[in-house]
C-alpha cells in the first residue's frame, strides 16, 4: 500500500473535513477509489470497528491490515496520521 502524506497543520480540522481532503487526493491518485478503512486519532475511532483489538501486540494497526488484505493500494495520512484513510480501486466490483 502506497503511503501519501497530506499536511494541513489545522488544529480545527475535523474528521469530515479530513475525509473530504483525503477523498479528493484518492480521486486523483486511484482509479475509482473505494474507502476501505479509516482511523481518527483525535477520537481513537477506527473503521471497521475493533479491528485493532486483536492487533495490540502487532506492528501494524488492525485497520491497516484489514485494508491491505482487501486490496488497498493507497494510504492517505492527514497531518502525520491524525487521520488515516485506506483506498482500493473499484476494479472488478464495478459491474
Amino acid at each position: 500500500m502506497k503511503p501519501y502524506d497530506l499536511r494541513t497543520d489545522s488544529p480545527t480540522l475535523d474528521f469530515p473535513a479530513a475525509r473530504k481532503l483525503a477523498d479528493a487526493e484518492a480521486q486523483r491518485l486511484v482509479d475509482e477509489p473505494v474507502l476501505l478503512a479509516w482511523y481518527d486519532r483525535d477520537l481513537d475511532f477506527e473503521s471497521p470497528a475493533h479491528t485493532s483489538e486483536c492487533h495490540e501486540q502487532c506492528d501494524v494497526p488492525g485497520y491497516i491490515e484489514y485494508a491491505k488484505s482487501r486490496g488497498a493500494v493507497l494510504q492517505v495520512n492527514v497531518d502525520q496520521g491524525r487521520f488515516v484513510f485506506c483506498y482500493r480501486p473499484l476494479g472488478e466490483f464495478a459491474d
